[in-house]
């Protein structure tokens, strides 16, 4: 059974880029073809998805977000989220996800237990 863990800084200033990273263990993420993606959701809000890269490398982005992030694949078992140039508006806890699709409406089963980022100077 595949399972997802976030990890990254708990805390960024305003205006820095937030980096997260996804290891994912009972599963590659290049050897087949799931869409691997990150959502998120604010205090008092719903999900939001960001993005999701597929085991070919190809990206797709939420296009309120687009400009600012980016999703890459950095080994077998890790794929990564650089968020720029983040507000506190982007308080959120974040959460790498597993999925035969992608996108706003995609109910994912396969999901880590989420991390924390606050963004506060």
């Amino acid at each position: 059974q595949v399972q997802l863990q976030e990890s990254g800084p708990g805390l960024v200033k305003p205006s820095q880029t937030l980096s997260l990273t996804c290891t994912v263990s009972g599963g590659s993420i290049t050897t087949n073809y799931y869409y691997w993606s990150w959502i998120r959701q604010p205090p008092g809000k719903g999900l939001e998805w960001m993005g999701s890269i597929a085991y070919s490398g190809s990206t797709y982005y939420s296009p309120s977000l687009k400009s600012r992030t980016s999703l890459s694949i950095v080994s077998k078992n890790q794929f990564t989220l650089q968020l720029s140039s983040v507000t506190p508006e982007d308080t959120a806890v974040y959460y790498c996800a597993r999925g035969l699709g992608y996108g706003p409406r995609y109910m994912y089963d396969d999901r880590g237990q989420g991390t924390q980022v606050t963004v506060s100077s």
